[in-house]
């Protein structure tokens, strides 16, 4: 009784979400998503150039350029953003930073998709225990939000070349806000990425050095196939359909695969620590699943915490305190 109650509070929350979405078109923009793409006229070609740049290890390289322009101020941290779009606002990126009083580490956040507020009980909960966290906007959230746009439609949608932009964006944002972080002093590096954001979280710690721990909530290994697949996404597969299948849509969007970069998760001075819902209709736990065992074929060991709720129930407690009190742990272990 009660695991049916979870999953209808799921559901509508589900429901919620789709308010006001509108189905947009499916377009190819290639040149958004591959700076040097010359006038790719056809799926083909963007598939093709998409499965070079996933084993391209300059596609995800550390930004280049002076790391000036970082400006703090009252717990508020802004800097210019690694690719600039045709957005203004998208294009500085903001940080809520949480301070512990010490600099032995330092831990970015990046949210889920749509997300409405930063994550201030995990902020505070940390930072009582020694950690900075610092929570970044994402590509099209919060203050870098589309004017009158309510929802960050343009982080995820049909847009084949803007979706693997945004993502890539805030790919390298976050290894610029990582390098400024260790040129401030702090000692270790963690990231923590929520559903989009694990997404996020895996390909920056996969190709930085500077990261020694990453902590993955409700992730899953194919973004294509979770946005075919999950209940937050219809209207994205909607907008996809007719023009591209699952099998193409993975091709194309080969660059956000997470399984594509699983040796790259497997070093040895990166800790796994993933926390899962059985329930999941979001990323359903077959493509999360799918993700465990290719990191375990590669030789990573993730910390793997499944809890019987859905996406959007981890956040009520005692699910959310479980997966507090885990991730508090992983990141004291020593």
């Amino acid at each position: 009784m009660y695991h049916s109650w979870l999953d209808r509070w799921d559901e509508r929350r589900a429901k919620r979400g789709e308010e006001g979405k509108e189905t947009t078109s499916f377009i190819l923009d290639a040149e958004r998503a591959f700076p040097d793409a010359n006038k790719v006229a056809s799926l083909e070609e963007f598939c093709g150039l998409a499965e070079r740049a996933a084993v391209d290890p300059a596609f995800f390289a550390e930004p280049r350029g002076s790391d000036q322009g970082f400006q703090r101020h009252d717990g508020w941290l802004k800097f210019p953003s690694s690719i600039s779009t045709d957005v203004e606002e998208n294009n500085v990126v903001w940080a809520k930073v949480t301070e512990s009083g010490t600099f032995d580490q330092a831990m970015v956040v990046f949210h889920h998709w749509n997300a409405s507020a930063r994550n201030r009980q995990i902020a505070k909960y940390l930072s009582r225990s020694g950690i900075t966290v610092v929570e970044m906007a994402m590509p099209y959230h919060f203050e870098r939000r589309r004017p009158g746009s309510v929802y960050a439609d343009y982080m995820l949608s049909p847009n084949l070349g803007r979706t693997i932009q945004s993502v890539r964006q805030a790919v390298l944002d976050g290894r610029k806000l990582i390098r400024w972080l260790k040129s401030e002093g702090y000692r270790e590096i963690s990231v923590l990425g929520m559903s989009l954001g694990s997404w996020v979280a895996g390909i920056v710690a996969a190709h930085d050095p500077a990261v020694f721990k990453a902590s993955l909530f409700l992730t899953g290994g194919s973004l294509a196939d979770m946005v075919w697949t999950g209940r937050a996404t219809r209207s994205i597969r909607t907008g996809l359909e007719p023009n591209i299948g699952l099998t193409d849509l993975r091709r194309a969007w080969a660059p956000l695969n997470l399984e594509t970069y699983a040796h790259l998760l497997a070093k040895r001075n990166l800790d796994l620590h993933v926390v899962l819902a059985k329930r999941d209709k979001v990323v359903l736990p077959e493509l999360s699943e799918s993700f465990m065992q290719r990191l375990k074929a590669v030789g990573a060991s993730p910390n793997i915490l499944n809890l019987n709720c859905g996406h959007y129930t981890l956040g009520m407690p005692p699910y959310i305190v479980f997966a507090g009190l885990s991730l508090k742990r992983f990141l004291s272990f020593r």
